[in-house]
Formats: structure tokens, sequence, C-alpha cells
């Protein structure tokens, strides 16, 4: 394992930290630390940057209380720049968005993929931005009963494919399920964050009982 002072500094006595989030890797921001940040970071766990404009230690979350809480820190092959694993209380960026990263520049169209996030992305724009014959733009225009019985209505499709063991027809159904829960994650203004981190919190309970049962 490194040592802070195997690290090279630049002539200001700085070394760039791109912060990435533990859970979706989407990166977070682009800071700078210097010996006391870094070592203030490793001793709190949370990331501690130095505030190239201000001339000052800046803890990150210490006035919004968005805190990153330091999973990992590693270092380049050239140990000139690191990159630090965080878990988030908020947003990343002082303007209140998840991330830094959020003005696309260039997207190669042969290699643009499917992601959850690009999905949650587009029925968040059809809810803000309402789109003429969009059955999403339908769904939120009727409001927040017409989207839980629809979530009701495939939960019940799920089940018939599922004992019908008709494996193609249970993907199409969950699918469909899966969509209309989104819907409903917008309207409630809940994110796949929020999800994953309870998903995160129930593994690290579950590993608990694991460990406990393997005691008794």
């Amino acid at each position: 394992m490194l040592t802070i002072d195997q690290l090279k500094f630049d002539d200001k006595g700085l070394i760039p930290a791109i912060v990435v989030d533990y859970s979706s890797k989407k990166v977070l921001t682009l800071a700078y630390m210097n010996e006391e940040s870094l070592k203030i970071s490793m001793e709190k766990g949370l990331t501690c940057f130095w505030s190239r404009s201000r001339q000052e230690l800046w803890l990150k979350g210490d006035t919004s209380g968005n805190y990153q809480h330091i999973y990992s820190i590693e270092a380049d092959c050239d140990r000139d720049a690191l990159v630090v694993t965080v878990t988030k209380d908020g947003p990343a960026c002082h303007l209140g968005t998840d991330s830094c990263f959020n003005d696309l520049l260039y997207l190669n169209p042969a290699n643009a993929g499917f992601t959850m996030e690009s999905l949650m992305e587009l029925i968040e724009g059809r809810r803000t931005e309402k789109k003429e014959g969009s059955y999403t733009t339908y769904l939120f225009e009727k409001g927040l009963d017409k989207i839980l019985k629809k979530v009701g209505e495939e939960s019940t499709e799920v089940i018939i494919a599922a004992k019908a063991e008709d494996k193609a027809e249970t993907i199409y159904e969950i699918s469909d399920l899966v969509y209309h829960v989104m819907v409903l994650m917008i309207q409630a203004g809940i994110s796949l964050d929020d999800i994953k981190a309870e998903l995160a919190s129930r593994h690290v309970i579950d590993h608990k009982v694991k460990q406990e049962k393997m005691t008794e």
C-alpha cells in the first residue's frame, strides 16, 4: 500500500482528485488536494479538498450537508493523480446536480447504448416537457392513481407469465413493470441512487445476518 510521501504533488503542492460514485461509477467532480487535505480526508473518511480560488481547505459538505464518504483512494501509475471512490449524501455539484459533468460535448452514435439512467432521463423529460402522443406524458397527465393502477396491472401480468413458466413472456412483462415503476419513481421524486443506496444497506444487513448465523 502506498504512503502519502510516495505521491507526486505538482509545483503548487497539489494533486488532482477524480471523485467517482461507488454505486453508479459515475464521475462526480474533479478537485484538487494538497498533502494536508489528503491527510484530513483519510483521517475523517470524508473528502477534503484545497480550493484554488479561495486558497483554503474545503471539506465537501461542511456548509451544504452533501458530504462524500470515502470508500477508497487510489493513485495512478505515475502517482500524480488520484481516484477517490465515495458514497454521497447529496448533489456533488454546487449547481445542485448529481455530477459536475453534465454538458455533453460529443456522443458517438455507433457506441450509444441503453442505460437505466438514460431511460430515467427520458421519462423525466416527458414529465417536464410534455410531448403530444407520448404514452409516458399521458401517464403523468393522468396522475398518481393512473400510474399506480398500471403498476398493479403489470405486477399481475408478471405473476401470470412466471406461473406459466414462459421465460420470454416473463421478460417482456417484467420490462413493462420496470418501466411503469420508473414512471412512479419520477412522479414520487425517487432516483436510481435512492434505490441503490437502499439495496446496498440491505446487503450490509444481510451480510451481518449471515455472519450471526454462522456463529450460532
